[in-house]
């Protein structure tokens, strides 16, 4: 216990009265003399000699109380920071969902819940062309890595565009056309190409929200509008190679490496960020029923 070295004299003037009425300075005060007992050695054992420095001990002594109550205060701790920084992203995000998309949603509805949706074929091909967009994007930019560790972050299991140029093909072939992108896709694409070279934790919110959102609440609304407007049929765009629950495993683990060496200012910066991505990725959705 480093405070434990600080001298101090048996004929030191102990702490008055109203010191011990506060009990956090109390009860560091008594936890240093049971548990040092060679600090209580040294204090009975410095004898009368140390009655001429006296007033020479007064700041040491109230210095080594110092220490020993702040060394107690506890850290400040963020909702989700013992489980990784991944979970901290997980719990900002939830809370920007409404309460019937999830139990820790606060954030009140602004459209009809996915199940009275109307979507047409043509804007849920819309919907699937700049979602491509912006899949193509985020893998670009990964490949390219102008940061880095962006590296970490290739061939990862999630990536959508190629199977979302099999579905668009697909539909296609149904006699569908497929249109350009349209403005949705192509804003966030250059919003995402532009925080990857200024502001990567930034990026890294949007890469999390993209992949992570697709893989829940993405999967439930393909499932719906497969219902309505498909005959059920399952598009690329919601199947994965391997175990998806591993693939997510190892993705939060290269996420929670990566933030490790981040400020807590850089990742409440991240954090900050995560309502820009459900603002863009929501403009990109109500696609489907446009």
């Amino acid at each position: 216990m480093a405070s434990s070295l600080v001298p101090i004299s048996q004929s030191h003037p102990f702490p008055s009265e109203a010191y011990f009425k506060n009990p956090k300075t109390r009860s560091a005060f008594a936890s240093v003399f049971v548990r040092d007992s060679n600090l209580q050695d040294r204090i009975f054992s410095r004898g009368s000699s140390a009655l001429n420095g006296r007033k020479r001990a007064e700041k040491p002594f109230k210095t080594f109380l110092v220490s020993a109550t702040t060394a107690e205060k506890p850290k400040k701790r963020y909702p989700g920071e013992a489980k990784g920084f991944v979970e901290e992203m997980r719990f900002v995000a939830m809370k920007l969902h409404t309460r019937d998309q999830a139990k820790e949603g606060e954030k009140e509805p602004d459209t009809q819940p996915v199940a009275k949706w109307e979507p047409s074929i043509e804007g849920y091909v819309r919907f699937l062309v700049d979602s491509k967009g912006v899949y193509d994007t985020l893998e670009q930019i990964v490949e390219k890595a102008a940061c880095p560790w962006y590296a970490e972050f290739r061939n990862t299991g999630l990536e959508r565009s190629e199977k979302l140029a099999k579905d668009l093909g697909w539909f296609k072939e149904q006699g569908h056309a497929i249109p350009e992108p349209s403005s949705p896709g192509t804003s966030y694409a250059r919003y995402l190409e532009d925080l990857s070279e200024k502001d990567p934790p930034a990026f890294i919110c949007h890469f999390y929200n993209v992949y992570f959102a697709h893989t829940a609440g993405g999967r439930m609304i393909g499932k719906k509008v497969a219902e309505k407007i498909l005959d059920k049929k399952e598009l690329e765009f919601y199947e994965w190679d391997g175990d998806l629950s591993q693939l997510l495993q190892n993705v939060r683990e290269k996420l929670n490496k990566v933030a490790e060496s981040w400020s807590r200012e850089e990742k409440d910066h991240c954090l900050e960020e995560t309502e820009k991505s459900f603002k863009y990725s929501g403009q990109i959705l109500r696609q489907i029923f446009s």
